[in-house]
């Protein structure tokens, strides 16, 4: 015989693999807690449409600010410990710089060799302190990668399957880094 979950007393059961007995007390909570798991699984079911709805009303821009999220937060990984390139000072609070700024340069968005770790002050306040960036860059990464920053390039069209390949690409990478 098996034992009621609430008041631990022995009952007949009616039905395979029944909880509870038939005390009115017992019935209650037996069907409070029904209603609750149906509640919890039709708010689950709820999210997953939400969260679905919301994925197909992305627009190219929305995946585009998603990836640039991913790939400075690697850039952060990547260069932590390092001073800003600019000002070569510790920086309080960290940046991802791009030499080559993406409004002039949008295929060099996403390249590494253009963005590297800054200080607020200089990437925001001094627009990237672009002078001090050339010459600490100049000695990280070398001349004739700076000249290659510096020339022209083909533009990169990225469509959404791009954009998803790139972000699970860096989010590989920032778990590598994490390791």
């Amino acid at each position: 015989m098996p034992r009621c979950k609430n008041c631990k007393d022995k009952f007949n059961a009616k039905v395979f693999n029944q909880k509870f007995c038939l005390k009115d007390e017992c019935i209650k909570i037996s069907i409070d807690l029904m209603l609750k798991k149906v509640r919890e699984n039709k708010k689950k079911e709820w999210n997953k449409e939400k969260k679905e709805r919301k994925e197909r009303l992305k627009t190219k821009g929305d995946y585009l600010k998603e990836v640039q999220t991913v790939f400075n937060k690697w850039i952060r990984l990547r260069d932590n410990g390092l001073n800003c390139i600019s000002c070569k000072k510790k920086c309080k609070k960290e940046n991802a710089g791009h030499y080559r700024s993406v409004g002039s340069s949008p295929e060099l968005r996403f390249e590494p060799l253009n963005v590297h770790l800054q200080c607020e002050y200089c990437n925001t306040y001094l627009h990237g302190n672009l002078i001090n960036y050339r010459i600490n860059l100049i000695k990280k990464i070398g001349i004739k990668n700076v000249e290659w920053l510096e020339s022209n390039h083909n533009v990169k069209r990225y469509n959404i399957d791009d954009l998803i390949k790139l972000k699970e690409y860096y989010k590989k990478k920032i778990k590598e880094l994490n390791k």
